[in-house]
């Protein structure tokens, strides 16, 4: 069995891996056709498969460990929340739509500040007070949860509780069914 990656490290890997996405799409700006839709719509798949995993044992262990981390999971879960709405309409677009690049342009602000929040506070202050076997938990149920999760947003989708969770787990197969019949998110 090899060395699990802790929750932090999984969760920046995801992160470095939607910038890189972004990247693509800044250097197809101004495009309008399929090339510049798929990559949003990774954009998307990725995220929303993230944020599904964050809200079930990220948030959860930043209210148990952090002080204040009820207050700060709340802020995340708000910055999540305005995300997905952004993300429901840019799902609506297509490239040649005037609306598109603007609505590409507000995730990836989002995102991104979204991302140096984690990055600067919220990782630092969760690997300051939880025990690093819990972190390394935590990265293996963040992984597995990806595996399963929706890919599409839903901003008010429920949150973590066990009905929460199970809703996840058929929204997630109804998206993957949805993704592989339509060609969402692939070349």
């Amino acid at each position: 069995m090899g060395t699990r990656q802790d929750v932090i490290s999984v969760l920046v890997t995801d992160h470095r891996a939607v910038e890189q996405m972004f990247s693509e799409l800044d250097g197809m700006r101004g495009e309008i056709g399929e090339e510049a839709k798929i990559p949003a719509e990774q954009v998307v798949i990725e995220f929303v498969r993230h944020s599904i995993a964050e809200e079930a044992y990220l948030y959860p262990a930043v209210r148990e460990h952090v002080q204040g981390g009820g207050k700060l999971a709340d802020q995340e879960i708000a910055e999540h929340t305005d995300a997905e709405q952004t993300m429901r309409r840019l799902e609506g677009l297509e490239p040649g739509d005037a609306g598109f690049w603007p609505t590409v342009d507000l995730l990836m602000s989002q995102i991104r500040a979204h991302v140096r929040e984690e990055e600067n506070d919220l990782f630092p202050r969760l690997r300051e007070s939880c025990p690093p076997e819990e972190l390394r938990e935590l990265g293996a149920k963040v992984e597995r949860a990806k595996k399963i999760a929706p890919t599409r947003p839903r901003p008010a989708a429920p949150g973590t509780s066990p009905a929460g969770k199970l809703t996840a787990l058929r929204a997630g197969l109804v998206d993957r069914i949805r993704d592989a019949l339509t060609g969402r998110g692939r070349l």
